[in-house]
């Protein structure tokens, strides 16, 4: 039986306003091998990244994680305390965010921040962090490291922030990933330089990734296998190419049929 790096078995995020009760995770079950390159894919809306952010346990009032469960590596991360939590986030699970412009903080350089992620989790003295955060630079292919270690992020392309951000979710070597919509804010021809690069670390790094698009295209490309949300629910789910090229939900089938006709 293949490895499984994380297993959600049933999970539930409700959001509770105005005496109302929102199911936006309503009652979803998938797991990832190791090694392997997992898909979620759906429309805006559909529960997509509050499904990444449930995982994390970082939904924020008024969303509520009601019930289910989220093993990673075996241990339910929604039984542990925040304190346990923070040893994990950024650690063994990282996160590259779908508007880079948004997750970077204004007010501090790239370098600034990626040393700030070593030191948080690991035993490192400020020359040794920031050497490492140069080494990662240079693994995502910027061309003058120096330089964008130094600079804020308003300073920087769309593509170069992206990169500067998986270069700080890999640097702590996690074992899991979570790209959610990572080429969203791109445009085309730099979402397809992310793209070969995202395939180029994932090979070499032997990495597990959860992928979170809304974009078929992207998902058949990058993905072993896919589960399609729709309302907060997963509809399908199987290997990507069986998905593709045999859709059983009605749902699915729209929405691969609104990629041909957009191409």
């Amino acid at each position: 039986m293949e490895n499984k790096i994380l297993e959600v078995k049933n999970l539930k995020t409700y959001f509770y306003a105005s005496g109302n009760i929102v199911k936006a995770v309503d009652d979803i079950s998938f797991d990832i091998g190791k090694n392997k390159v997992f898909g979620l894919v759906g429309e805006s809306g559909s529960g997509k990244t509050l499904t990444a952010l449930s995982i994390l346990k970082l939904v924020a009032p008024p969303g509520k994680i009601v019930g289910g469960k989220v093993l990673f590596d075996g241990i339910n991360l929604l039984d542990k305390d925040e304190a346990y939590l923070r040893g994990i986030r950024g650690a063994k699970i990282a996160i590259v965010f779908q508007e880079p412009a948004s997750a970077l903080d204004p007010v501090f350089t790239i370098g600034e921040q990626i040393t700030e992620a070593i030191t948080a989790h690991q035993k490192i003295n400020k020359l040794g962090a920031e050497k490492l955060a140069m080494e990662f630079l240079g693994r995502v292919h910027i061309p003058d490291v120096k330089k964008v270690y130094h600079d804020y992020p308003h300073q920087l392309s769309g593509g170069t922030k992206q990169r500067a951000m998986i270069a700080m979710a890999l640097v702590n070597s996690p074992e899991l990933v979570i790209l959610d919509e990572p080429t969203t804010a791109l445009d085309v021809t730099i979402q397809a330089q992310i793209l070969d690069l995202l395939e180029e670390i994932i090979a070499k790094e032997k990495l597990s990734i959860l992928f979170i698009s809304h974009d078929f295209g992207i998902i058949a490309k990058m993905c072993d296998r896919v589960a399609v949300m729709y309302k907060g629910k997963i509809v399908e789910s199987g290997a990507t190419k069986q998905i593709l090229n045999d859709p059983k939900d009605k749902y699915t089938i729209a929405l691969l049929e609104s990629v041909k006709a957009l191409s």
